[in-house]
């Protein structure tokens, strides 16, 4: 497992910038494809990390900006001749016209790292980017920052395995309860981290604002904005419950097709994840819902109106929140790496359920999640039921707010949250 000691750069000012562990990916990866498209939320940290890496030959310009984006999309040519390779074009989803000419460019001049992307609307970008960039472009998710980047370390992927765990641990800072939902209270946007004097209310104020007026409104036609912004928060409501569509329209006053809709809307831009439950035909009555996540506990704190981390921690939905926070880690530890998460969950029709599942290379390694100092062994009574004909078991483990890396038994094992 490597470990790379990071340190803080000042950019901008006084801004503080925190190194991001997608940046060795974006290095690696850029030599060997002409096209880099980084995908993700607004203000996870995208254009700056991309700023950061590049050169002083690399130019940039921004399609937030209604002139330079009504000339990519009435003449790509000529906008492309403007700004010539190398590049670096932020908001790609509002002219996807140049994605075509892009690819005209590559296939002549045949050089790897010209172009560098960013997106946040990923559900406009990727139809588009397969079709006309197949092979060309080498396509990375930034999330928010993870505990470990917060933390100035960076590690390998969350693995249940005892010997990758030991290691996370030399480097991981301990932290207590309150700080850890200091943490889930507050996020990882970027921003929050980089200036301390941000008012967190007034800033996921202007992102909720920004989000709904920018992206929703102007790239997927939704006609009520304070329907979406309604369902926006029943979404969060049931962060780490399973989908219910019907539940969710007539929480929100919507139709059950538009409530779909909008959900994927949501997991298209990086504001919330679904995992999907782990099926084998070995295993017998499952339920095949999928269960949903927001990918930043912070904007989820707001939305749901918690106004301090000590509410958060004492009240009824602290548990979900805790649950949703490990996952987004998890989850994070995959794309920082260039890797899509092989995560599941199980659950069947007699409610046992297991809370997350690592499928690599036909193994399953079982993970219960839990808002607790001391689970109990009764915290894996579950995790037997993934032993079936065909079906290979690895460790397991139990996140939870325990202070050591313990052994439960032969095979499992208590992870403090603070690892992951």
């Amino acid at each position: 497992m490597t470990k790379i000691k990071l340190n803080f750069i000042l950019v901008r000012c006084d801004i503080m910038y925190i190194t991001r562990a997608l940046e060795q990916t974006v290095l690696a990866v850029q030599k060997s494809f002409p096209v880099l498209l980084v995908t993700g939320p607004r203000q996870a940290g995208k254009t700056t990390m991309l700023k950061k890496l590049s050169d002083d030959n690399r130019k940039y310009v921004t399609l937030d900006d209604p002139l330079l984006r009504n000339l990519a999309a009435s003449d790509p040519d000529l906008f492309l001749q403007r700004y010539e390779p190398p590049v670096l074009i932020d908001e790609i989803q509002y002219a996807p016209e140049l994605l075509t000419h892009i690819k005209m460019n590559v296939d002549r001049k045949k050089s790897n790292g010209d172009y560098w992307l960013t997106g946040s609307q990923i559900f406009h970008l990727m139809k588009d980017t397969s079709e006309s960039l197949a092979g060309r472009a080498a396509i990375l998710n930034l999330l928010p920052l993870s505990n470990a980047e917060i933390d100035n370390h960076i590690t390998d992927i969350f693995t249940t395995k005892p010997d990758d765990i030991a290691a996370r641990q030399k480097t991981a800072k301990p932290l207590h309860l309150n700080e850890i939902f200091l943490r889930v209270f507050k996020g990882g946007m970027p921003a929050l981290y980089a200036d301390d004097n941000i008012n967190t209310d007034i800033f996921f104020s202007s992102y909720v604002q920004t989000y709904l007026a920018r992206d929703v409104r102007d790239l997927t036609q939704v006609g009520d904005e304070l329907a979406f912004f309604r369902f926006l928060s029943c979404v969060a409501a049931r962060t780490g419950q399973m989908v219910n569509y019907a539940d969710l329209a007539k929480d929100t006053g919507i139709s059950p097709p538009t409530a779909k809709q909008w959900l994927s809307i949501l997991v298209s831009s990086g504001i919330i994840t679904l995992i999907e439950p782990y099926f084998n035909n070995s295993l017998k009555r499952l339920i095949k819902s999928p269960k949903m996540y927001f990918l930043d506990t912070g904007l989820c704190a707001y939305l749901t109106k918690w106004t301090t981390p000590q509410a958060l921690e004492a009240g009824a939905m602290s548990g979900a929140f805790f649950e949703t926070w490990v996952v987004s880690e998890i989850i994070k530890s995959y794309y920082n790496a260039g890797k899509r998460p092989p995560l599941y969950y199980y659950r069947d029709k007699e409610k046992r359920e297991i809370d997350l599942i690592i499928y690599e290379n036909n193994k399953l390694y079982p993970i219960e999640i839990k808002k607790s100092g001391n689970p109990g062994k009764d915290a894996i009574k579950h995790f037997h039921l993934l032993q079936q004909p065909g079906l290979e078991v690895g460790e397991g483990s139990v996140v939870c707010l325990t202070k050591e890396f313990l052994p439960i038994d032969a095979k499992n094992w208590y992870v403090p949250a603070w690892i992951i």
